[in-house]
């Protein structure tokens, strides 16, 4: 990443607690980021946000347009808009001629930020990997747009996949769902609504999810979990940035208008009524992430359904672990997302 890390302390940056639990290797990251000047999205305006996205990416994000087998195209929404997919499909000559399983992918980014880039390098590990294909879904962000049109621009991409199923070369029995953080929670509402309309999901794969209405806090005491109050000023995912988000999503002009549209478990997927007869599910989480709690209750919510469920906690590793390349947990992590869709794609 460049810079010298060496003139920022550990000390500095991360309370006694925190430093305490995270890897070092992550430690380094963190002050190598500092030390380089890495803009926080979130200190800054979100007009100047947008006018030089550029400049505020993710460093992990990369344009993987007009690479080969990968195809850009978009899906309709709820209300006709068009929502950008990216569409990945394996090497024939590797893994034969098809018809492929299918993952649909829902990159993170707090509802506001993040595009087809910022998850591109995990869609190819995926697509190479497990030898399916992968889409990756623009859906549509806050401010710009009311939050609850990204779980309903998901949905449309779902049900498009199905009905694409021979243009698109897929098995449409045989399709996952996943993503990270704000990614995450728009799996794990894909995976209620797949049940309830009968469509039939081989596993959804969420990462960091955001599981629970922590967007809607007006301070971090709210939470009910311990990990949100001991990480709420962490390097990392700190409460300053997810107030960022919450003021993007939900300010109080809006609110009125979202309820209206969106089920309440939308807004907080733990307050779901019904836990009986969803797909099986892989939950990931870090030690060093505040949402850690939040998505091992919705876990457990799951084992206490009846459902079959996987849960992991990355130990010493922060919310965007997953990421950062070269680290021995972001290496783990990515053979166990291929491992995980292997076995749920081995019959198509």
């Amino acid at each position: 990443m460049g810079g010298d890390a060496t003139k920022i302390k550990a000390e500095d940056v991360f309370a006694p607690h925190i430093l305490a639990k995270y890897d070092p290797a992550f430690v380094d990251y963190v002050l190598e980021a500092k030390a380089a000047g890495v803009p926080a999205q979130h200190e800054y305006p979100i007009e100047e946000i947008r006018t030089d996205p550029a400049r505020f990416a993710a460093a992990w994000s990369k344009d993987v347009t007009g690479w080969e087998r990968i195809a850009d195209d978009e899906v309709v929404s709820q209300d006709g808009a068009k929502v950008p997919i990216k569409i990945y499909h394996p090497d024939p000559a590797q893994v034969g001629e098809g018809p492929y399983g299918l993952h649909l992918n829902f990159h993170g980014g707090g509802f506001v930020l993040g595009d087809l880039s910022t998850d591109s390098t995990l869609c190819l590990s995926m697509r190479d990997g497990a030898g399916i294909v992968v889409i990756d879904v623009n859906y549509r962000h806050c401010p710009e747009t009311l939050w609850g049109k990204c779980m309903q621009d998901a949905w449309a991409a779902l049900i498009w996949a199905r009905e694409s199923a021979t243009l698109l070369n897929i098995n449409p029995n045989s399709i996952s769902v996943g993503g990270i953080s704000a990614g995450g929670q728009i799996s794990l509402v894909l995976q209620h609504m797949a049940r309830d309309a009968g469509v039939p999901l081989k596993l959804c794969l969420a990462s960091v999810p955001v599981s629970t209405g922590s967007l809607l806090y007006k301070h971090y005491t709210e939470s009910p979990f311990d990990s949100f109050h001991e990480l709420a000023h962490g390097p990392v995912l700190p409460w300053t940035r997810m107030k960022f988000f919450s003021e993007q999503c939900f300010p109080e002009d809006k609110m009125e208008e979202i309820r209206t549209m969106c089920p309440e478990w939308w807004l907080d997927p733990l307050k779901s009524k019904n836990w009986t007869g969803l797909c099986d599910t892989f939950i990931r989480t870090g030690e060093c992430d505040p949402l850690r709690g939040e998505g091992e209750a919705y876990g457990m919510k799951l084992v206490e359904g009846g459902n079959k469920v996987t849960m992991k906690r990355y130990i010493g590793s922060p919310h965007i672990f997953m990421y950062l390349s070269g680290y021995k947990r972001k290496e783990e992590y990515d053979l166990d997302t291929i491992a995980a869709l292997k076995q749920a794609h081995r019959a198509s």
